[in-house]
């Protein structure tokens, strides 16, 4: 029976408020025959759930996507919701019936134009009030509505309440963007929320990342001076007309229980002010100013919102030697502490976080340099009191408790957990405890910083969109999640901040124009930071299939490389310039955070790597032109650095680890200095007594290229080591995610430099991709994107018994599972969706069998004579679960597992 499934539109399930002009579907297919694979499709748009009225046809389209289809020919209306349901037909001309029925829903489309709005603000009499304002206003249905839509953006952060309940589950809206250039708006639906009569709409702001603390700077307000509400509630009613909500001079505001919110420094909250939106009070409440504030800027949500993921109880209650009361919550996390408390009116209590102790077991907070991370509540008196933040969060394991009263309860504590509410998309185990716990912290690490933008640390006076962080852990992050919508959002943040001369910072949202500390200067673009511009986009294409981002983002990627270009004297060598190059290298000189590796080196690489992904865009793309220019530029640059960093004898003149990985992961060298490079990282590897010596530059292409070289016990044993510096010393630690540092506590229990020593930062994270490239064996085809071809080549390895490893692709779930059974023997179990094909290679196998479409594998006859050091298996398209057994160099067995 054939099925269609996981209807999707833009990545998303019935999203609402899309301005885009042609969205994309996305579905699934499952069938319980082999050989499945979808020969046309027939999409069908209405404006009711029950279809009895098509808005829309596509017909029979003969095609095989199933990923990002385009409506051809179809413009959609702003505001309008859109019912649709898919169809197929597979190769043999079956017919699926109709999909479950999902929507999607457009914004207001033109945001230029369409806002009838005005932004409105309060200011307070005192420029020194710290307090969040509420602003509201009050109206009455007229009649029966059928539907309302709540369109809103804020300068700041705002949280909506329609009628006392608050709107939506999402937080830290309208998100952090770049400011100047771009602003999303969200859309909410209320039907539900309205009610006959009266009706009250309220909204409190927050600094944020608007006007909050941010970064190295000193003072508030890096993006602006005022908070500002802009919201228009559309109303339709039961006779066909429609009425406009519209933030205007008629709304009032008034002050707030939330005395301080800010992202770094915490919340002071005092219940004694807490104030019922009805509350009509003359003296709270005074008329709202009107701010001359553009609209040109605004954009519908591009991004999953931020919500509440899960919740994690307290494990233990703990007294330091130091006398202070502190909570255990067993998982350095990231959002807030909701907690239950009873006591006398006025009486204070106050949560400071932090995510270790310190070797004595005391509370340690110095790492977080000038973010407070502090919640501060004044109780009101009256019985059991909830309280949990609105405007910040904190990255935390532990939570000193002050001023709470004997005996504390764990049961009056909860962890709550917030990132971008981002799908997960795949999962790991092994038979090792150890990498297993590595893996948790890798996961735990992207939970921590995916919050909006991609921030390097969670915790800090810092939490910034770091490039360089953010492009070495993109691949592992997609396998992790569903990163998508995530990455299409940053990336034209990216774009909007880049310089016309197109270098790009070192952060992204941009903070150039009012920090200090030598970063403005657009100038400082660094090699590897800068190349996000060209590595992501390439990655999400071939993670999802997403030609349309690859193509909104291709002018930026092609004006990175010219910046390169045009730097310096030599247009084939990056050698000036600010560089991190390999950040935090272990092989670095005394009191240098920079590894060893030659930056210009480093930078040189980086922009072969650039060119060679932008010729390969170009080809996507289809501009042979663009596509003749990259591959002789990148020609050129490769010739150039075999000039400059190669000997004539084909010695790598930079004699580190991740000079040697560097110049094999992007293909830099010829035939004869590529084995020596090869020979030699196994050789410096070994002089570091087996451990690594890469920084941020290097650490991620460590593994992959040593499996990838005929090094791979040699990978496995850089992941099993337990001593530092290693993946796993941080596990023996203690770690529940990934640390900046590799020693960020050293072996005598004593800390790293305070200034920078964030124990969750994912960079070295980036281990995740090689666990389910090469341990596991999932892995992408360029030229296949999104998964539609999936080659499985699991490498066991010393120290592990068995793998289990899932990826839900675009198309469907892929599995890949082996285990040992005797010493030249194992077990491989592969799970391929249904309109993939699907490429096993088993390592070590000398016989190649190939299965036939639909031919029971037993049947298979064996291809005789094939003597390869691997066997392609060719699984037969379909879906279901195939398992092969093989003797090592010696033969080659299967059946099909039902």
């Amino acid at each position: 029976m054939l099925t269609v499934s996981h209807l999707r539109c833009e990545y998303r399930v019935n999203p609402i408020g899309l301005d885009v002009k042609s969205p994309r579907l996305s579905w699934k297919l499952q069938s319980d025959q082999r050989n499945c694979v979808q020969s046309a499709y027939q999409i069908q748009l209405s404006l009711t759930e029950g279809h009895d009225q098509t808005e829309w046809d596509s017909g029979k389209v003969i095609s095989d996507q199933s990923i990002h289809v385009e409506l051809a020919g179809w413009l959609p209306k702003a505001r309008t919701r859109y019912y649709y349901r898919i169809c197929v037909w597979d190769a043999a001309e079956e017919q699926s019936a109709w999909s479950e029925t999902a929507f999607f829903e457009m914004g207001l489309m033109d945001s230029r134009n369409a806002w009838q709005a005005n932004w409105i603000t309060s200011r307070p009499e005192d420029e020194n009030d710290t307090a969040c304002p509420r602003l509201r206003t009050t109206f009455e249905l007229k009649q029966e509505i059928t539907s309302a839509r709540i369109y809103v953006t804020a300068l700041g952060l705002y949280e909506l309440h329609l009628n006392n309940k608050r709107v939506g589950q999402d937080y830290f809206t309208p998100g952090w963007t770049s400011y100047g250039k771009r602003l999303q708006y969200q859309v909410y639906d209320v039907t539900d929320l309205l009610q006959a009569g009266g009706n009250i709409l309220g909204a409190t702001l927050g600094d944020g990342w608007y006007r909050g603390h941010l970064g190295w700077n000193k003072e508030k307000g890096i993006f602006g001076e005022h908070t500002a509400l802009l919201l228009e509630l559309h109303m339709h009613y039961a006779d066909g007309t429609e009425e406009t909500i519209l933030s205007n001079g008629d709304w009032m505001t008034a002050s707030s229980a939330i005395r301080m919110s800010d992202i770094y420094m915490g919340e002071t909250y005092d219940a004694r002010l807490e104030r019922d939106w009805t509350d009509d009070t003359s003296t709270l409440w005074v008329p709202v100013e009107i701010l001359e504030y553009t609209k040109d800027i605004i954009v519908a949500q591009e991004n999953v919102p931020v919500t509440q993921v899960q919740e994690l109880e307290p494990i233990a209650l703990l007294t330091t030697p130091q006398g202070d009361r502190v909570l255990d919550m067993g998982q350095n996390m990231v959002g807030w502490v909701k907690f239950n408390i009873e006591g006398e009116q006025g009486h204070t209590v106050e949560l400071r976080h932090a995510e270790i102790l310190d070797h004595e077991g005391n509370f340690y907070t110095e790492n977080l340099r000038r973010a407070t991370q502090s919640i501060r509540y004044i109780l009101k008196g009256e019985g059991v009191e909830t309280y949990e933040p609105h405007f910040t969060f904190q990255g935390f394991r532990y939570v000193k408790l002050i001023g709470f009263a004997e005996p504390i309860n764990l049961e009056d504590f909860r962890g709550v957990v917030l990132h971008s509410d981002m799908e997960r998309t795949s999962d790991f185990k092994c038979s090792s405890p150890l990498v297993n716990q590595l893996h948790h912290n890798i996961l735990w690490g992207q939970k921590g910083n995916f919050l909006d933008v991609p921030t390097d640390c969670p915790q800090r006076d810092e939490r910034l969109g770091w490039t360089g962080d953010a492009q070495m852990f993109i691949r592992t992050a997609s396998y992790l999640m569903n990163t998508g919508p995530f990455f299409t959002k940053w990336l034209r943040d990216l774009q909007a901040d880049q310089g016309e001369d197109g270098g790009v910072p070192f952060f992204v949202p941009d903070l150039r124009s009012s920090t200090s500390e030598g970063w403005g200067d657009t100038s400082h673009s660094s090699a590897a930071w800068g190349d996000a511009a060209v590595i992501c986009p390439w990655t999400i294409y071939e993670m999802y299939g997403d030609v349309r981002l690859l193509a909104e983002q291709y002018d930026s990627m092609k004006r990175w490389v010219h910046y390169i270009h045009d730097q310096g004297d030599h247009p084939y060598l990056w050698n000036t310039g600010f560089h991190f190059g390999d950040w935090l290298g272990l092989d670095s000189k005394p009191d240098s955070y920079i590894g060893a590796t030659d930056k210009d080196f480093v930078a040189t690489a980086f922009y072969a790597y650039s060119v060679s992904l932008v010729r390969k865009a170009a080809a996507v793309l289809g501009n042979e032109e663009d596509e003749a220019y990259y591959e002789k530029l990148h020609d050129q640059i490769v010739t150039a650095f075999r000039e400059e960093f190669v000997t004539p004898a084909g010695k790598i003149a930079v004699p580190t680890q991740t000079a040697h990985v560097l110049a094999l992961h992007f293909e830099l060298l010829d035939s004869k200095a590529r084995q020596r490079a090869i020979e030699q990282l196994g050789k410096l590897v070994a002089d570091a007594g087996n451990h690594l010596t890469t920084g941020f530059v290097g650490t991620p292409y460590l593994n992959p290229v040593l499996s990838d070289t005929g090094h791979h016990d040699l990978a496995y044993t850089l992941l099993f080591q337990e001593d530092y510096p290693s993946w796993l010393y941080q596990v023996t630690k203690g770690a529940t995610t990934v640390w900046e540092h590799w020693d960020g506590i050293k072996e005598d229990g004593s800390l790293w430099s305070a200034d920078m020593n964030s124990f969750n930062h994912y960079a070295y994270g980036a281990i995740g991709e090689w666990l389910y490239r090469n341990v596991a064996g999932i892995r992408s085809d360029e030229k296949s994107p999104g998964f539609h071809v999936v080659h499985i080549e699991p490498e066991p390895g010393p120290g592990l018994d068995w793998v289990e490893a899932s990826l839900d692709t675009m198309y469907g779930r892929v599995v890949s599972r082996w285990y040992r059974r005797e010493q030249n023997e194992m077990e491989v179990h592969v799970t391929i969706p249904a309109n993939v094909t699907g490429t096993v290679v088993l390592p070590g196998a000398s016989l190649q069998t190939v299965m036939e479409s639909g031919l029971p594998l037993h049947k298979v006859p064996h291809l005789q004579g094939v003597q390869t050091p691997e066997s392609h298996v060719k699984i037969a398209l379909g879906s279901g679960s195939y398992q092969f057994t093989y003797q090592c160099m010696e033969e080659l067995e299967g059946r099909i597992v039902k």
